[in-house]
Formats: C-alpha cells, structure tokens, sequence
C-alpha cells in the first residue's frame, strides 16, 4: 500500500525521528510526548489531513506549539511544559471525554498495601494492572528489620498503635515460620519423579507452598503493581482514590498525580483538588452517602461464620431463546423479533440439537463463541475467602460490588496445611486477627480492614452475561488453579447447570475433578516444559 500523501525529502528528514515510516498508509507514532499524541489524533478527528501532515503543519512547524525534538530528559520536559498551554487548547477545543484516551502512560506503584489494589484494579475499561504474585514471590523478608506491611498513620497515632503493629507482624511471623514445614510436607506427598530435574522441582515445591500460606498475609501487605493506562483511566482513578477515606490512598492519588503530570498531564487536569470537575464529584460522593445511611441498613449483628457458597440470585428464563435469535439475527438479514419467531417456533428438541452442535465446534477454551452468548446473563451472591476474591477480581467483562472486608464470615484453611499437623498455629493466629479487628473497627471501621488475612470470607456479587461466564470457568477450572477459585468458578458452572442445562453445555471445557495435589502437579509439568524449551 502507498499512502496518496507525499512529502520533501527535507520533511521526510523532520518527519522520520516520530514515524515508523512516510511513504505507507499504516504506520506508528514514535518519539512523541502522550499529550501530544493525543491532541494531534484530536485534530485528526475532524481534518482532511493524513496525520503525518498534520504533525508537519500543526506541531513540528508550528512555533506557537512550542514542540522541539529533545535530546535529553529534561529537555523533553521543557518542552511539554513550553507545549502544555497549546494543546490544552486543543484538548479542549475537542473537548469530548474520548480524547482522554488518544495517550496513555505505564505508572509503577511500589509498596502498597494489597488492600489498595483492589481500589486500584476496580476500573475495568481503559487500564491493565498487574501485580506482584503471592505464588511466585516470598513475602517473608523484612526491611530494616520489620515485615513488609502498611503502617497506616492514624492508627499508629491511637492508642490502639501497638496491637495493629504485633498483629500483622505475628502473622508474617507465622507465614515466615511455616514455609519449610510447608515444603517438607509437600516433598513427602508428592516426591519428583526420577526423570524430573529438581531445580523445576523445587521450583514448583516453592509456588504451592506460598499457595497454601497466603491466606496467612494480612490486607496490609504491602506488594509492587505496574498499570498502563490511557489518560482518562488514570483521570477517573486519581477522582476515585481521593473519594476514598482511607490515607493510604490519599497518598497514593497524590504520589501518582505527581508523576502522570509529567507525561499525561492535560488528561488528568480534571483530577486536581482546585478543579471544579473534582469538586462537583466530591460534593455528589458526600450526598449520596448520606443517602446510603439514611436508607441502608448498616447492623451487621446477625452475621455469623459460614462456608464458601455461590447462589444464583436471578437469570432470564428465556435466554436460550434469546441466544439463539441473536445468533441467527449475526447471521441473516431477518429483524430480531423474525429471528426470535423463528427459534420460538422450533421444538425443544431441534434447539438442544442446533446447541449441541454450536458447542462442539470448539476444539479447546480459547474457541470464543460469538456474541450472542451475552444475551444471556446471570447474578451471583459470593462468599469465598479474600485470596479468591482477588482472583476473580481481576475479570472485567462484569459488574462485581462487594462488601466491606471483616472477619465476620469466618475463614478457610486449607486441607493439605491440616494434613501436614500445622493446623494449630495457623488457626491461632488466625484467631488473633479476628480479636484485633474487633478492636479496631469500633474507632477505625476502614483502617481495621488492614488486619484481616486473605484467609477471611467476603461477600460479593457478581452479575456476568454468558460468554463471560464461560471464558471464566473455563480458566478458573484448570488444574493448575487454586484450589479455593476453582470450587467457586465450578460451583458458578453447577448452578447455571441446574437451571439452563442446553446453555450450560456450551462451557465444554469445564474441569470439574477434584486435583488436592493438581496445583502443584501442574507447576511440575509446567517447569518441565520450560526446561525443555
């Protein structure tokens, strides 16, 4: 392909440092400031002009732009500042929210709380976090001389300092403590095989056995999360960090917005403290909740222990028929009411026939069925321990709300951690956790969330179409999963089931064995694999 624009060579030379190429049609922008990336595909939006002459016409050779190609750090940054002004002009002149998302930026968040990232990771559109694992990675270490965990400053200043502070560090205490016992215990169960190498081996020893110990780390944990962003992600989620009581996300909206003003910073104006856009969403944040507690009822006394449980709260009886006339409706050129007349008009035993068919046409879980799966959805009431939330949290083609994190659902220990006698402790200490949140929540509610260990049950809903679901619990229920996610995605699969069966059977590969082991016979297998590769 050749582009119908043409350009001097002495514009071919300007244009080159910020272009992958000038003479084709596709092509990337390199080299540019994200500001400037997106007011220029703002202009873009509205002009004759290819975008290569719009970067000649309007920044390169615009000196009221105040663009320079920089060679260094600091230059680049003198002239973002010099620029900021023109294109804030721009962006306001295409003033529509979209333009946020013409540039983005990859910020790094070292040393927050776990607790944190889930507040960080709720945006589900325009943003991709990820996070330190608590498979893979120790949380054992101490730096100057203390476990790794948020210090939050208004409970250190209470009198109530000390018990935060003994509570989180016997339960690091106790993780740090059972990680060989753990090992051993695995080794005994599962030794290698004699053709396995033993540093995969080890390796896979490693992961289940942090597996099995990590609802022993408290939601104070602090951990390290990178996000990339576009500038209207990072806008809204600088607006929902200062909405937020707790200080550690203070700080954090505050630390961020330092940093993205230097790449990003005319897409993250309306996130200031001064901005009148902040102000209104802090005004409306006030008044709904003193909506919520005028209407809501907020007495938890009747909430006891409980097992993990997953309960299917509502689903549209028709959504078969719904299904199957969005699929012919993609398919034909019929209105959706002939299409949903059609499959009306078909008998049950033609419809079970026309799914079963549909599904087998799926080798393996990455065959996505279309579209019209999501006209099917189902809402589920969750309790499941924290650590699985945190899985599943991280799903977004959703809508999950939850509850405030307590230690009032009861929590989980796992089978092999019971079997390997180390039962005692873990249950001890687990006990201590539950003492101290009761102290805290009377003066801090928020801040008490801090000594609750991923052990402890929450509460959640979970509102998900069809093709969601499957892609879900179908990852979810791999062998390799943990063993606490794998019970609440099969459990999701089983109570479609009972209800929806035809649809249901879309989801071929759901794995619904019981693995005690499967876990760690899948890190074996997969640590081979890397050995051989």
């Amino acid at each position: 392909m050749e582009s119908h624009e043409s350009f001097s060579p002495a514009e071919q030379l300007q244009l080159a440092p910020y272009v992958t190429n000038t003479e084709r049609p596709v092509f990337v922008l390199t080299n540019l400031p994200e500001v400037i990336k997106g007011a220029l595909f703002s202009r873009y939006s509205r002009s004759t002009l290819g975008l290569r002459t719009l970067l000649l016409r309007e920044f390169l050779q615009n000196d009221e732009a105040g663009f320079q190609a920089p060679s260094t750090s600091q230059d680049s940054r003198l002239a973002l500042t010099k620029a900021q002004s023109f294109y804030d002009r721009i962006l306001d002149g295409y003033g529509d929210d979209s333009i946020g998302e013409l540039g983005g930026a990859h910020l790094a968040l070292e040393q927050v709380s776990i607790l944190a990232t889930k507040v960080l990771e709720d945006a589900r559109i325009g943003g991709s976090p990820l996070e330190k694992s608590t498979r893979y990675v120790s949380f054992a270490q101490q730096v100057n001389g203390d476990f790794q965990f948020y210090k939050d400053p208004r409970v250190l200043a209470s009198t109530h300092a000390e018990l935060y502070l003994e509570t989180n560090r016997e339960l690091f205490r106790t993780y740090a403590e059972l990680i060989e016992p753990v090992r051993d215990y695995l080794r005994k169960v599962l030794p290698p095989e004699p053709d396995q190498p033993q540093a995969a081996y080890e390796r896979s020893i490693r992961a289940r056995g942090f597996d099995l110990l990590r609802g022993l780390l408290p939601a104070s944990t602090l951990t390290n999360m990178g996000v990339f962003g576009n500038g209207r992600f990072f806008e809204g989620l600088l607006i929902r960090l200062r909405l937020q009581t707790l200080q550690e996300l203070q700080d954090l909206a505050s630390a961020a917005e330092l940093e993205l003003q230097q790449v990003v910073p005319s897409f993250i104006r309306r996130a200031d403290l001064t901005h009148r856009h902040f102000c209104s969403q802090l005004n409306f944040q006030q008044q709904s909740q003193n909506f919520f507690n005028r209407w809501v009822p907020r007495t938890l006394e009747s909430l006891t222990p409980q097992s993990a449980s997953v309960e299917l709260l509502s689903y549209d009886p028709e959504a078969e028929i719904e299904v199957l006339a969005a699929l012919f409706y993609e398919n034909s050129e019929l209105s959706f009411a002939q299409a949903r007349e059609n499959v009306c008009g078909m008998s049950d035993q033609v419809r079970e026939h026309l799914l079963r068919q549909w599904a087998d046409l799926r080798e393996h879980r990455r065959h996505k069925l279309g579209r019209a799966l999501e006209h099917a959805s189902y809402t589920f009431d969750i309790v499941g321990d924290y650590g699985s939330y945190r899985d599943l949290h991280r799903h977004r083609i959703l809508t999950q709300e939850r509850q405030r994190l307590t230690t009032r659902l009861g929590y989980t220990v796992p089978k092999s951690l019971i079997d390997a006698g180390l039962e005692s402790p873990v249950r001890k200490v687990l006990e201590k956790a539950d003492s101290a949140f009761e102290v805290l929540e009377g003066e801090f509610p928020q801040e008490a969330q801090y000594v609750v260990p991923m052990a402890y049950q929450l509460r959640w809903s979970l509102k998900i179409n069809l093709r969601s679901l499957m892609w879900l619990v179908e990852l979810r229920t791999t062998p390799q999963g943990h063993e606490n996610y794998r019970w609440l995605a099969q459990q999701m699969f089983q109570r479609v089931h009972e209800v929806q069966p035809r649809l249901a059977q879309l989801m071929r590969f759901v794995n619904l064995e019981d693995y005690p082991l499967g876990r760690l016979a899948a890190e074996v297998k997969k640590e081979l694999r890397k050995q051989s590769s």
